[in-house]
């Protein structure tokens, strides 16, 4: 049962981590590949990007966290302090998505009539992406393996996230 965990947070922790790696050099390569997308004149796409990064970073310290613990402690438990300030995080992540559609609106404003749509097509893109994420961090497990899928069909009912349980377990202690 150890070794399983352990392995699903290596993984988790990886993931998170090869992604924040690769999508540097990925969104460097597309706006060099296809400089009509303007992807990088886009304030849109910088603010949906850097939020993209920010919970990419914030999901691998929390996976990291209960890997290194798991490992070193035999404990799965996300310590409070950990948990206190991925809450704090999560009312900065709710900041910078709202003042994500105000850059939107701006970048209509400075682009038009000519707006690269198709660039902002993308960054609208990495926008949502950003937002699930955020969703299945600090709210509902929205990415589901082979064996929890049967779990779901059958209870019908989506799973809280790992952090939400964390944030649960805070408010317990802090009553």
């Amino acid at each position: 049962m150890k070794k399983t965990l352990e392995n699903r947070l290596a993984y988790l922790y990886s993931g998170e981590l090869f992604s924040i790696i690769t999508f540097v050099p990925t969104s460097y390569l597309i706006n060099y590949a296809f400089p009509n997308l303007q992807l990088y004149s886009l304030y849109s796409f910088w603010v949906s990007f850097i939020l993209l990064e920010f919970l990419l970073l914030q999901g691998t310290i929390y996976w990291y966290v209960k890997l290194k613990r798991i490992r070193n402690e035999n404990n799965p438990i996300t310590p409070i302090q950990v948990v206190r300030q991925l809450h704090s995080l999560k009312t900065v992540n709710m900041i910078i998505i709202m003042t994500t559609i105000i850059v939107f609106a701006f970048d209509f404003i400075k682009w038009y009539p000519s707006l690269p749509l198709d660039g902002l097509t993308i960054t609208f893109f990495i926008y949502i992406f950003a937002i699930l994420e955020f969703i299945n961090y600090f709210y509902i497990q929205l990415s589901y393996n082979v064996s929890n899928i049967k779990d779901l069909l059958r209870s019908r009912k989506l799973k809280n996230s790992c952090m939400n349980k964390d944030f649960k377990r805070l408010k317990k202690l802090e009553l």
